[in-house]
């Protein structure tokens, strides 16, 4: 892992090849002894728990913990593929108990997940904080929320950094953590306690962010990572990073799992912020109600390795970039399905291109 501050890559000659992935939602023993309904019996409310469960049935994801064989086909097909490099834009755990690495069990399951993807790219794999490290409240509110022995686990224990560059020719990999950024969204996720500990961190957060844009050479061009676009606005709002907005050349988010999500995000931006459905409802519209920022900053989503469950499947993406920057960035999605009904264990592959930008 590159530490805080600039960590230029070792020079390279032609095409550089970046295999991107987010959200793999590993899970380990503990978590899966818990079982997929483990956040459903926590749901005192009958008609809630039956609303969860068809949202996850239907649409969502039916099976959660049954992806692991995912992490294992990406690894193979990225190398395959030629990618000597790799970023990986959060959420390594399934987070059974919403309490981000503070959980024992999505401890484990976040250090097999890590432990994979480093024996995989020993040299050239950067990580990004998502929420899932962290801990958030549950989609309806009942159990978890952020804690502060989350963060110390993820950047004193599993060698998470939660900012870092790095210098690829032209180009500047800019990574941060969304949720910090995106802080004033989980006030209610928060102990009362740690608030301060979370508050002074997300200054000193902003402040690298700031001296980061700031310092960045005008002949750069800038790739942007941030796990979870509702973050974009509050970057927006600091003086450094608007003033720099054209010399982003592309912004690859996770979070949304699906292309779906991406698009329904769109069509509903300014829409009202809803408090009367649950937590996760009132979040993700207060995100919405400032989604028209994403635009300015070229977001991509890179999906879930799973996807979504209407869909069957999700997938990684291979960034060709040259570093020279003579020519287009290549965004190309390497689609992963998964078998129906339930079966991971059969899965499959399938390929499709897209000019990066």
């Amino acid at each position: 892992m590159p530490p805080v501050g600039s960590a230029p890559c070792p020079p390279c000659n032609g095409p550089v090849r970046l295999a991107l992935a987010s959200d793999i939602h590993f899970a380990g023993p503990i978590e899966q002894a818990r079982g997929e309904d483990t956040d459903l019996r926590r749901i005192p409310n009958r008609l809630q728990r039956a609303a969860l469960r068809a949202w996850r049935h239907w649409f969502w994801m039916r099976h959660p913990l049954g992806n692991n064989a995912l992490l294992d086909l990406f690894l193979a097909q990225a190398r395959a593929a030629g990618c000597d490099r790799a970023v990986v834009n959060g959420d390594y755990a399934a987070d059974t108990a919403s309490l981000g690495l503070s959980d024992p069990g999505t401890y484990e399951s976040a250090r097999l997940c890590l432990e994979k993807l480093r024996a995989a790219f020993p040299r050239r794999l950067h990580l990004v904080l998502g929420d899932h490290e962290l801990g958030k409240l549950s989609f309806f509110g009942h159990y978890g929320g952020l804690r502060w022995e989350s963060w110390q686990l993820a950047t004193n224990q599993l060698g998470l950094h939660s900012f870092w560059t790095s210098d690829l020719g032209v180009y500047r990999l800019i990574a941060v953590t969304s949720t910090l950024v995106a802080l004033p969204l989980f006030a209610r996720d928060m102990l009362p306690e740690e608030r301060p500990l979370w508050e002074e961190t997300r200054a000193v957060h902003l402040g690298l962010i700031t001296q980061a844009f700031e310092t960045t050479a005008s002949t750069r061009r800038i790739l942007l990572f941030c796990h979870d676009p509702s973050a974009l606005p509050f970057l927006e709002s600091l003086p450094a990073v608007r003033q720099r907005l054209d010399r982003i050349e592309l912004t690859v988010i996770g979070h949304l799992h699906s292309e779906w999500i991406l698009w329904k995000s769109r069509l509903l931006a300014g829409m009202p912020r809803l408090p009367w459905f649950g937590t996760s409802i009132e979040r993700m519209s207060s995100a919405l109600r400032r989604a028209r920022t994403w635009q300015r900053f070229h977001v991509r989503l890179c999906p879930s390795l799973a996807g979504i469950q209407i869909e069957r499947g999700g997938g990684w993406v291979l960034l060709e970039l040259d570093p020279t920057g003579r020519k287009p960035l290549l965004w190309q999605l390497n689609r992963l399905r998964r078998s129906r009904p339930a079966d991971s264990s059969n899965l499959s592959a399938e390929q499709s291109v897209a000019p990066g930008g």
